[in-house]
C-alpha cells in the first residue's frame, strides 16, 4: 500500500470525526481497519496509530486553521475540506517523517478528488500559510 492511499485510508476515518465523540470514533478507527483485508499488519498499526493521534490533537489542529483561513472558520469549512487540512496540518507540525511540501501535494490532490471545485486551491493557500 502507497503512503498516498494510506494517507486516504486515514482522510476517510477521520472524516467521521464530526459525527462521533473520541471514545466512538476510536471504535470506529477499530471498525475501520479490520475491514482492511489486504492491508498488512505493519500498515493498518500505522493507519490507527496516526488516526489516533490526529485525534488527540484535533482542537489544537482546528485552532492553527482557524488563525490561519481568514473568514472561514471550521465550523463554516466544508466537512472533506476540513477533514483534508486536519490531516495536513498534523503532518505540517507534528510529524516530522513527512516534509511539508509533500503534505501539501498530498492534501491538494485530496481535495481535487473529495472536495468541492475550488477547494484545491483553498487548501494549498491555508496550508501555505500555514507553513510561513
Amino acid at each position: 500500500m502507497t503512503r498516498s492511499i494510506i494517507r486516504e485510508h486515514i482522510f476517510k476515518i477521520l472524516f467521521r470525526a464530526e459525527f462521533y465523540n473520541k471514545e466512538e470514533l476510536i471504535q470506529q478507527t477499530d471498525y475501520y481497519v479490520s475491514e482492511l483485508s489486504s492491508a498488512k499488519d505493519k500498515e493498518i498499526e500505522y493507519i490507527k496509530d496516526k488516526t489516533l493521534a490526529i485525534i488527540d490533537k484535533l482542537s489544537e489542529i482546528d485552532e492553527i486553521i482557524n488563525e490561519n483561513s481568514d473568514g472561514w472558520p471550521t465550523n463554516r469549512l466544508g466537512k472533506a475540506e476540513l477533514t483534508i487540512m486536519r490531516l495536513a496540518v498534523y503532518e505540517i507540525r507534528f510529524d516530522e517523517e513527512i516534509p511539508d511540501g509533500v503534505a501539501i501535494n498530498e492534501a491538494v490532490e485530496l481535495s481535487k478528488k473529495y472536495g468541492s471545485d475550488n477547494s484545491s486551491s483553498f487548501v494549498n493557500g491555508v496550508l501555505a500559510k500555514i507553513i510561513k
